[in-house]
């Protein structure tokens, strides 16, 4: 059975779906079934809102610090699902709440409304994974296609104003230059840039 609450570090995750409109060339579900405590997080089929509710009942989140939104898959495919988890958390713990995206919620979802977000998450992580559309679509490898790119910075500035804490993520698979590239246009929206180290064991993940 797939599990749907699991732990790494000092954070609890959801596991709400696999969907994904993306094969990220990074991507660590092709390392391995699991991650942290999660022997699998291949699910059958998408957990119902009850059968969360359950999971996170059963779950002691005193020792963890936060709360992220973030399996083998993108969180956004279920994005009304997702914040009805998320205001459960709200009303049964003080937990921090994240969530991990590639930020293609507009084409995911165009019916969803991000200001639905306020008071609820409070940090959302992006996958910037390069500085332009062209190079995005080689590392992200979006089934929308070239508009992704600018679709994930729209997105980025739009939640920048509704969220208390956005944040861009690139993983250090791609050239040191465009790293570079990938700050000054961070830097640019006012927005703050994390760079991951690839691996290729999800032991060793962060």
């Amino acid at each position: 059975m797939a599990d749907i609450v699991y732990t790494y570090g000092n954070s609890v995750y959801m596991n709400i779906t696999n969907k994904c409109p993306c094969s990220c060339v990074f991507c660590i579900r092709s390392n391995g079934d699991g991650l942290g405590s999660a022997e699998s997080l291949w699910l059958k089929k998408d957990p119902t809102l009850e059968e969360i509710e359950d999971e996170i009942n059963k779950f002691d989140f005193s020792p963890y610090s936060e709360v992220v939104f973030c399996g083998y898959g993108e969180p956004m495919e279920r994005a009304d699902v997702l914040l009805e988890v998320a205001k459960y958390v709200k009303q049964t713990t003080d937990m921090k709440i994240r969530i991990n995206t590639n930020g293609l919620v507009d084409f995911i979802n165009p019916a969803f409304d991000s200001y639905k977000m306020r008071y609820i998450i409070d940090c959302i992580s992006i996958s910037l994974n390069a500085p332009d559309p062209e190079s995005y679509l080689e590392v992200s490898r979006p089934k929308f296609g070239l508009p992704s790119f600018n679709s994930m910075l729209n997105f980025a500035t739009t939640v920048k104003t509704i969220v208390p804490e956005v944040m861009f993520t690139v993983v250090d698979i791609i050239k040191p230059e465009q790293i570079e590239q990938c700050k000054e246009l961070a830097e640019g929206l006012g927005i703050p840039l994390r760079v991951r180290h690839w691996v290729t064991d999800n032991e060793s993940y962060t």
